[in-house]
């Protein structure tokens, strides 16, 4: 645990941590594989989600710590749910689509209420973090990012994108510059993984005509 924790280099005057980087590398590569619909996005979802749990714990912020407790969780639900066999694509690989508005608007209460209870939560107890309502919002975005991901909602990249506009600032002040570096990499990689996904989910919509090969 030490070890992990310590510091491994300085980049441009901030100190980067083996946990943070070993960490943020491995959620960067999961992120990648969900692009690419590869079902083993889920255990590297957990593996980094292992370590960096170790990282911010130990740095006090209990919202970033109980998320990662919530990422492993959830990385075991997605694994089972993309492992069912249930809505494959042609490819083999898990068919994607469009939410439905009442599942949007699901997704947007679920995400309205669960921040407005965990920022509640850690305001009442100051213990749990100190910066109790971004804690909240990253806390809660990534549950509903990772759940709409196991759903195979092409809307999961949306999620991603606005938990990115927050952990980006919140890392630096944080202390945690690599997690900030690699937030800005994710942007990239959800805007191109929200294209593909789209694309993806436009062309599985197409009803095949009779008579024409699938």
């Amino acid at each position: 645990m030490n070890w992990l924790n310590s510091e491994a280099f300085t980049l441009l005057g901030q100190h980067i941590k083996w946990s943070d980087m070993t960490g943020n590398v491995i959620g960067l590569l999961a992120l990648a594989l969900g692009w690419r619909r590869s079902i083993w996005t889920w255990p590297a979802q957990f593996v980094s989600g292992l370590i960096l749990f170790a990282a911010f714990a130990t740095a006090h912020l209990s919202g970033s710590a109980g998320k990662q407790i919530v990422v492993m969780t959830v990385a075991v639900y997605g694994w089972w749910q993309w492992n069912r066999g249930q809505g494959q694509a042609e490819d083999g690989h898990i068919a994607v689509r469009f939410a439905t508005w009442r599942e949007r608007g699901a997704l947007l209460g679920a995400a309205a209420l669960g921040t407005l209870a965990v920022g509640g939560l850690f305001t009442a107890f100051p213990a749990l973090s100190w910066d109790p309502w971004p804690d909240a919002y990253l806390f809660v975005g990534t549950v509903v990012a990772m759940y709409a991901q196991a759903r195979g909602m092409v809307e999961f990249w949306c999620a991603w994108l606005l938990v990115d506009l927050v952990g980006v600032p919140l890392n630096f002040a944080n202390g945690f510059a690599f997690s900030g570096f690699v937030y800005v990499i994710y942007g990239a990689l959800v805007l191109w993984g929200m294209r593909d996904w789209w694309l993806r989910s436009r062309r599985s919509a197409q009803p095949v005509l009779e008579g024409a090969p699938a």
